[in-house]
């Protein structure tokens, strides 16, 4: 017998949502989302808790407070009945291979084969 993996979809539905709410909050020196940059690390659902890790370019980085803080407001708009934690966490470190198909357009920088 063959058996399919049961998929939780309001937990999904909800990890969307929060991703699409990530998706309008750019970094205001790159002028790219969050996303996009490849800043958010993992986004779980359980249950009516959300937790999000994301990081920075570098631990000095200008925007350190405004980033997540912008971060958990779009969350907490998009989801307003969830218990978000929203931690920066640097391991790994960022590095810009994590940056999205778009964003590296949008850089200048293209993918070396």
């Amino acid at each position: 017998m063959i058996t399919t993996p049961t998929v939780d979809w309001q937990a999904e539905s909800r990890r969307q949502r929060v991703l699409v709410a990530l998706g309008n909050v750019w970094d205001p020196e790159l002028g790219l989302d969050v996303v996009s940059l490849g800043l958010v690390y993992d986004v779980r659902v359980d249950g009516d808790t959300i937790e999000i890790d994301m990081t920075l370019t570098t631990p000095g980085c200008p925007v350190s407070e405004q980033l997540p803080a912008e971060a958990e407001a779009a969350v907490r708009a998009a989801v307003p009945d969830a218990d978000l934690h929203v931690q920066v966490v640097w391991d790994p470190p960022w590095t810009p291979e994590r940056l999205s198909p778009v964003a590296l357009d949008q850089l200048g920088f293209a993918r070396r084969r």
